[in-house]
């Protein structure tokens, strides 16, 4: 069995937006989707400090998606099954085909903003595909988000945006694996989940 997860480097995450925009493109996502985001801690705007100077100012970014959790709130609840768990993998991603874009899932997943309906007549900003050609095709008024790119993970290959983080600050692999750089990072610094108090189990960390 496989089990995969993220770790997200907080000391190291400058909230570029790299793995947000790329993400973009390996998806060939439409216009407002996003499968990802980096958010501030600090400030109320984005890249702004809270706190005052000079002995308390704190800034911190946190990039926020769906979190692949061991028991995630969407599946329980779909109406259609469309939203559903790899039993090889424990990745969560939702079926095109089955999605009725109700949004329950949307109503009990305790993460703000980690999924998308799609539009009615989706645009794009560029009028060919772009990304891997393995990526579906992107259905109207159907929920989507992050995959954990399950086209590149089936090919033997890690998250697009692990790879492509300019600080380095994503670690990605089998977290049953103790030899995988998600479970040694894990065993070397302490980390937070988010709202680990709602029982879902979410397998991406933020190291501290």
């Amino acid at each position: 069995m496989t089990k995969y997860a993220m770790a997200i480097d907080t000391k190291r995450c400058m909230g570029c937006n790299l793995c947000s925009m790329s993400c973009r493109v390996e998806h060939n996502l439409p216009n407002g989707v996003a499968y990802n985001r980096a958010v501030t801690e600090g400030g109320d705007y984005f890249r702004t400090a809270g706190g005052s100077y000079p002995d308390a100012v704190v800034m911190k970014f946190y990039t926020l998606a769906c979190q692949h959790c061991d028991n995630p709130a969407c599946v329980e609840v779909c109406p259609t099954g469309a939203a559903y768990k790899r039993e090889a993998d424990g990745v969560v991603l939702i079926d095109a085909e089955k999605c009725i874009g109700c949004e329950t899932c949307v109503a009990a997943c305790p993460y703000e903003g980690v999924r998308t309906l799609i539009p009615e007549e989706p645009t794009w900003p560029v009028d060919f595909k772009m990304g891997d050609w393995s990526v579906p095709d992107h259905k109207p008024s159907t929920m989507e988000k992050c995959t954990f790119c399950v086209e590149r993970l089936d090919r033997g290959e890690r998250a697009l945006c692990a790879d492509l983080c300019p600080a380095v600050a994503r670690y990605f692999g089998d977290l049953d694996d103790p030899e995988s750089e998600v479970s040694k990072v894990l065993a070397a610094r302490e980390y937070d989940q988010l709202l680990a108090d709602q029982g879902t189990g979410p397998n991406v960390f933020f190291l501290k």
